[in-house]
């Protein structure tokens, strides 16, 4: 097996590593001290040097601007942003773009792709269902009504809806299928109610309430929405991964640099094996993520659905992102709970992206059901 990068998924990683060299961690208050939003909006500066860099459009074709690049770049990508913990929409309107992309119609394609390439357009997805708990797709309902769609239903913890120009919403329809609406902002019938994240980013619960769609602005191709939400939750564990290699980095330097007893406490054995055992998560954690991206890159087949890697890889990341940071925690001490040191910024976005897009026990009784639909020959 050849787990080599292409020159040009290397280049996009090289591309977001100087883009993402100089984001400070700690650019907004703490998410600790600040009852609402740590800010308005997402880093518009960033987004910005990122379109300038086509770091936007990864997944578009050329005609639409784009590199035509595939999942594992996006995901080396979204690995570098963790790590700086950059606040802006690069996962949620990437792979909604390359859904658009992948099942949308001709006008769909041509009213967003080439200005969400350039972040004119930001695009984001309402992927964590009415509780957060439920199926996305079963909290909307969508009919047809003569030439237009009638959406009603209520979507939870959606990122960046505040900022979004457009929302793709799944929802399901009469007969148990599933479309994906693309909903502007403040379009008639939808209402949207502040939620805020652990850390400290706005999210919003939209309501849509007999909300009115032309036929062009649904897609109602099969599959669309679960290639979609398997390539965020995929991007998802990028991010998990991106975060725990600089929060065991964090860790490394600072037990090497505390002292007890005369002796940098990463001398005690107790501190290497927890810190080891983590290292074996993040080598877990990677592995299980670049297996999932591939499948979704390549569309190879394989004993199981791609939904099957990718559930593995986000049981890891959920279950790998809690370890680490929480390990990171311990070995720091109060330091780690210091406002004033970025530690506790990076528990913060663990926590959110333990639960984003399902916890791992979501993703084990997946695993199973896929298993039991699939047995081995």
């Amino acid at each position: 097996m050849d787990f080599t990068f292409t020159e040009e998924q290397q280049a996009a990683a090289e591309a977001a590593k100087g883009v993402f060299a100089g984001v400070a961690p700690d650019a907004v208050p703490s998410p600790a001290l600040t009852p609402g939003a740590v800010a308005e909006t997402y880093d518009r500066a960033l987004w910005a040097r990122l379109a300038d860099a086509d770091l936007l459009s990864l997944l578009l074709d050329a005609r639409y601007g784009g590199a035509g690049l595939d999942a594992i770049a996006l995901c080396l990508v979204l690995r570098e942003s963790a790590r700086v913990l950059a606040r802006v929409p690069l996962l949620e309107s990437s792979a909604a773009a390359a859904a658009v992309q992948a099942y949308g119609g001709e006008e769909a394609k041509a009213d967003l792709l080439t200005r969400a390439g350039r972040g004119e357009t930001v695009l984001t997805v309402a992927a964590h269902g009415r509780t957060g708990h439920d199926p996305a797709e079963q909290s909307v309902t969508a009919r047809q009504d003569g030439g237009t769609w009638v959406l009603d239903g209520v979507q939870t913890a959606v990122p960046w809806a505040y900022d979004a120009d457009v929302t793709l919403v799944p929802a399901h329809t009469g007969t148990g299928r599933t479309v994906l609406a693309l909903v502007p902002r403040g379009h008639e019938g939808s209402h949207l109610a502040e939620q805020f994240s652990t850390s400290g980013e706005r999210l919003g619960e939209l309501r849509l309430t007999s909300a009115r769609l032309a036929a062009r602005d649904v897609i109602d191709t099969d599959g669309a929405w679960e290639w979609l939400r398997d390539l965020l939750a995929t991007g998802t564990c990028a991010l998990a991964l991106g975060l725990g290699e600089r929060v065991l980095r964090m860790t490394g330097e600072y037990t090497g640099k505390r002292e007890q007893f005369g002796f940098p406490i990463a001398t005690f054995q107790a501190v290497a094996v927890q810190a080891a055992d983590r290292y074996i998560d993040l080598r877990a954690m990677e592995a299980t993520l670049w297996q999932a991206a591939w499948r979704i890159a390549s569309g190879a087949p394989g004993p199981l659905p791609a939904a099957g890697d990718v559930a593995v890889a986000k049981i890891w990341a959920a279950e790998g992102v809690r370890r680490v940071v929480q390990t990171a925690q311990h070995l720091h001490g109060g330091f780690g709970a210091d406002v004033d040191y970025p530690l506790h910024r990076y528990h913060a976005w663990a926590k959110h992206l333990e639960l984003s897009l399902g916890p791992a026990a979501a993703h084990e009784e997946a695993l199973g059901d896929l298993l039991a639909a699939h047995p081995p020959a």
